[in-house]
């Protein structure tokens, strides 16, 4: 209720009563007369309550209006935010695991891991988007029972339930060039080594070697900067430049940058991606056969493709070298190159169009400098993947995955060289 309102409100009673005092005088001051006066005073008194009552609904009207310009604010701030979870939760049992903390003779382990993503995602203006990616996670898997050189959980996340943020970035889109800036926290891999059909944990390979390659030393999550350029239709630049020992100590004393060239060519009719890539890696290497040497730095070169054939079928290469010259402080031995194939079957081929199947093949080969330092046979690694993710509704998929190792740690490992088979199921949901 307004102050207009009250304002109306007690001229009315005080109208009522001028009018008694003028039109009937010898009412309103006779002696005779008490009990005209309590009515006039009981009136005085509601119109005083009634104010009084006016009054507070006043201040609860104002509240009200200041709660919805509050939620109002709180809404637009809301608005547009895209917010996407899922869990991943895996079992993997191992045959002939030859870690170093086992028994000679082997044994079988059975080991289990999950993780859990949250990504928020914001459209800020018309040129302008913020992202949030919250992780966590529990259990290293069966990876800590194995002696390998390119280890086969790639979604083991074992921070014992602690919430991280492991990406938080701000992206521009200029609007009078082909251009796309990154800055802030985020990962490398996801826009260097990149590929269409062996990018993704919790859906696809989960083998190391598959999801990106391992003679690419990138660093950990840490902050840098993206520039995405898109000059023709036909291919795109990305550039990457971070900190490269992830501490957010001196940033600009060891550095990683990258730079990646994809054409997009349409082959069969059907458009693939064709990346090549370098790096370097600054931080303070050591050289295998001269240990005085530790201000080295590290650096390679690599290919990544991906074509689709048809509707249903698609096929990918991977292909990595870095110096083998050089190590890292810590390392027990370093790769100098790498390279794996493959292919994704659409369940289209069966009548089950949502279902997927993968198949892939890789190697990894150590340093020859890191041999011949330390005197091991130091023999090529071979990784075998096969997975078929079964989809059980829209946010729900179960995938039974194998995996094969011959010649494991370079036949260097102190429980032998035996071969390692590894048999697990992945389920993913998507809330």
């Amino acid at each position: 209720m307004n102050g207009r309102k009250k304002i109306c409100l007690k001229v009315a009673g005080l109208g009522c009563i001028v009018s008694i005092i003028v039109f009937y005088p010898e009412l309103a001051f006779s002696q005779n007369n008490q009990d005209l006066r309590k009515e006039i005073e009981v009136l005085k008194q509601r119109i005083t309550h009634l104010e009084e009552k006016l009054a507070v609904q006043e201040k609860i009207s104002k509240q009200e209006a200041g709660n919805t310009e509050n939620s109002d604010k709180i809404q637009e701030a809301l608005s547009g935010i895209s917010i996407q979870a899922g869990a991943t939760f895996i079992i993997q049992g191992v045959h002939n695991a030859n870690g170093d903390n086992l028994s000679a003779n082997g044994e079988d382990v059975t080991d289990g891991s999950y993780s859990a993503d949250i990504t928020l995602e914001k459209k800020l203006g018309d040129y302008d988007k913020a992202f949030i990616h919250l992780e966590t996670g529990s259990g290293a898997g069966v990876e800590d029972e194995l002696a390998v050189f390119s280890n086969v959980n790639q979604d083991a996340n074992d921070s014992d339930d602690q919430i991280s943020v492991t990406e938080i970035w701000v992206e521009h889109y200029f609007s009078n060039a082909p251009l796309i800036l990154t800055f802030g926290k985020f990962d490398p891999a996801g826009y260097i080594d990149t590929n269409e059909y062996a990018n993704d944990e919790c859906t696809q390979f989960l083998g190391h070697i598959f999801k990106k390659s391992p003679a690419i030393e990138f660093p950990d999550n840490s902050m840098g900067l993206r520039l995405n350029l898109k000059p023709a239709g036909f291919a795109d630049v990305d550039f990457v430049v971070m900190d490269a020992d992830s501490d957010w100590e001196d940033i600009f004393d060891d550095v990683f940058i990258a730079a990646q060239i994809n054409f997009k060519p349409a082959i069969v009719s059907r458009t693939g991606n064709y990346r090549l890539l370098g790096w370097i890696n600054n931080r303070d290497h050591t050289k295998w056969l001269d240990i005085a040497k530790n201000e080295e730095r590290n650096y390679g070169f690599g290919i990544s493709c991906d074509q689709k054939l048809t509707d249903n079928i698609g096929l990918f290469l991977r292909y990595a070298w870095q110096n083998p010259e050089v190590y890292l402080n810590g390392e027990d031995f370093s790769l100098e190159q790498s390279w794996s194939a493959g292919l994704q079957l659409s369940g289209g081929l069966w009548r089950r169009n949502d279902d997927v199947f993968g198949l892939a093949f890789g190697q990894v080969f150590p340093s020859d400098d890191y041999k011949n330092a330390q005197d091991v046979k130091a023999e090529s690694e071979e990784h075998l993947e096969v997975y078929y993710n079964f989809k059980i509704n829209d946010h729900l998929t179960v995938s039974p995955d194998v995996q094969v190792i011959w010649d494991s740690y370079g036949c260097d490992a102190v429980n032998g060289d035996r071969t390692i088979v590894v048999g697990g199921l992945r389920t993913q949901v998507d809330f």
